[in-house]
């Protein structure tokens, strides 16, 4: 996941740069919202119009709409409604994976298969770190209080 800002737009699509950061020279976001449906409409007719989220980026003049079940983001210039770019979030998908929520969409379960999951990890991540300290430490100890 740390590497997905530095992948040249592999793992996650760069950011791009619109015509103005004032808030006040921008289209309104349903304006922006009606941009982004038909683009992922004309551009991939299989995909689910649902935006899952709405990502403003006042300093860059962009919004990024990206879609619930496609792992794709449309960007768009925050005052003309251009588009920026069509991305591919792979990020997405690989959060889903890392996090257990590939399974937990796929059953179903509304958050349980993940909550169980990243509990068994965290949990099974203290005991080897405690236990492999101690596998470390437990014969230095043991040659100290010998060599006594």
């Amino acid at each position: 996941m740390g590497w997905k800002k530095n992948s040249n737009g592999y793992i996650l699509p760069k950011t791009q740069k619109g015509t103005t950061a004032d808030l006040k020279k921008w289209l309104p976001v349903d304006s922006l919202h009606t941009i982004a449906i038909t683009t992922i409409q004309n551009e991939f007719r299989d995909r689910t119009l649902e935006v899952d989220r709405i990502d403003i980026r006042k300093e860059k003049g962009s919004v990024k709409f990206i879609f619930v079940d496609s792992f794709y983001e449309i960007q768009l210039d925050g005052a003309n409604g251009n588009v920026l770019s069509i991305g591919k979030r792979r990020s997405d998908f690989l959060e889903n994976v890392h996090d257990g929520s590939i399974v937990d969409d796929y059953l179903g379960t509304d958050g349980y298969v993940k909550l169980v999951y990243t509990t068994v990890m965290g949990v099974s991540l203290f005991i080897f770190t405690v236990t492999g300290f101690w596998l470390w430490y437990g014969p230095k100890r043991m040659r100290k209080a010998n060599k006594a």
